[in-house]
């Protein structure tokens, strides 16, 4: 039995590493554009297939729009009167343009090391560690102590229009019983001191406000003296907002996150100085950095359509991501900054979701982390970024980052995330489905 076990270990370590090499294969680039967006379908299909060759019943939804495929499975537990556990992670990824990468961004390389591609860690990763899971316990008959509900998802990096959000309106009874979520950008190591590693769990992450901004004007000839330039007024509405520095603001979650860091390093992290107390962080420092004020980054102009023609409209889109409880606050200093003359309108907007560091599900957390790296320490953190945690938490379900790596001291992490030459090390793959493992069986 014991040689068993140990056979169906390897091969789904072997599968995590394969199954994540062929989903980054799988071109499921999300642009935001309805128009060139290339969909999910066939990376649904891979998935259920794979879910169908062990024995899963799967359930296939195009969520809105034809292509934008999602996967359900449903593995019965020992105890159906406990609220079922979501895991969840998403199909698509974000564009990528090859002639600034090492390796081709689609082509699923394993070398020097790291499966490379466009997705690896945002969050075909995932995807495979939890893929790969699922059958070795349909092939080893092994029943969960509480039902778990897999969902492999589209559309989460244009905020789940055609995937979580879609879903949770349209198709709630998917989720049915679902108490507690967990999926990606949590659980990855960051080495602290002397080989000892911390586990950052995420608990809480910003809410998403994609706002457009629109000036208007007076059009006329570009050779002409104009003193109401479109263009001029919004550029300069977009430098204040962009150049603003909102308050520092400490949440529980931040300050949890720094009470562990300082227990575990012995470094004082001094509230009275947030940017200087997490300067110390290191590489981890800008993630974090970004958890301690509202940011409002702009990230897109629109304007004109001929050289020496003054247009009578301007826009910019803003990428604003608030701190949780700071929304009313967020707002009133917009209208501080843009003034009267620049509208605007939400073309996005997600709340921020918070819950807390304790309960069952965190303990089985920290000790399937623990057994496989023993002396490491698991610390709650907040999420910059957004996930489709912000569709599940409406639902009342407590959801929770927590895709398990074990990373090397000197990889940038958080620099990987939509970055060039994105990869994930192979052997925090195979730990990482280790950590699965111990945690499904468990959880």
């Amino acid at each position: 039995m014991t040689e068993h076990l140990s056979d169906t270990r390897d091969l789904a370590e072997a599968e995590s590493v394969q199954l994540t090499s062929e989903l980054i294969r799988i071109d499921t680039t999300n642009t935001g554009d309805p128009a060139t967006v290339v969909g999910e379908r066939a990376a649904a299909e891979y998935v259920a297939e794979k879910l169908a060759e062990v024995g899963f019943d799967t359930t296939y939804v195009e969520s809105g729009a034809k292509g934008r495929g999602n996967v359900f499975a449903r593995l019965e537990g020992a105890d159906p009167s406990r609220g079922a556990l979501l895991v969840h992670g998403h199909l698509d990824a974000v564009p990528a343009d090859p002639s600034e990468w090492s390796v081709h961004p689609l082509s699923g390389a394993v070398q020097d090391g790291y499966v490379w591609g466009r997705g690896a860690v945002d969050m075909k990763d995932m995807v495979a560690m939890t893929l790969a899971t699922a059958r070795r316990f349909q092939r080893d008959g092994v029943v969960p102590p509480r039902d778990i509900i897999f969902a492999f998802l589209a559309d989460e990096e244009a905020a789940g229009d055609y995937g979580s959000q879609w879903l949770v309106r349209n198709r709630p009874e998917l989720f049915e019983g679902a108490t507690e979520a967990i999926s990606e950008v949590g659980g990855f190591s960051i080495t602290v001191k002397d080989d000892v590693r911390a586990y950052m769990i995420e608990t809480a992450e910003k809410g998403i406000a994609w706002l457009k901004l629109r000036v208007r004007g007076r059009a006329g000839h570009g050779s002409m003296v104009h003193e109401d330039n479109a263009v001029t007024k919004l550029t300069q509405a977009v430098a204040r907002l962009g150049t603003h520095k909102f308050p520092l603001v400490l949440t529980e979650s931040v300050r949890e996150f720094l009470a562990a860091m300082s227990e575990i390093t012995g470094m004082e992290f001094d509230e009275d100085d947030l940017e200087g107390a997490v300067g110390k962080l290191g590489a981890v420092a800008r993630m974090v950095g970004a958890t301690i004020r509202d940011t409002a980054n702009p990230t897109m102009l629109t304007a004109g359509y001929k050289a020496n023609v003054i247009p009578s409209v301007a826009e910019a889109v803003v990428d604003c991501r608030v701190l949780p409880g700071r929304e009313a606050a967020f707002e009133r200093e917009l209208d501080e900054i843009l003034g009267p003359d620049v509208e605007r309108e939400w073309v996005a907007k997600l709340p921020a979701v918070e819950t807390t560091f304790d309960g069952a599900l965190v303990d089985a957390m920290t000790a399937s982390i623990v057994a496989e790296d023993p002396g490491a320490r698991t610390v709650p953190y907040m999420l910059s970024g957004g996930t489709d945690a912000k569709a599940f938490d409406s639902l009342g379900i407590r959801c929770f980052g927590f895709a398990p790596l074990r990373l090397p001291a000197d990889l940038d992490f958080a620099a990987l995330f939509h970055g060039v030459d994105e990869r994930v090390p192979v052997d925090a793959l195979k730990f990482g489905t280790r950590v699965m493992d111990r945690f499904l069986r468990s959880c």
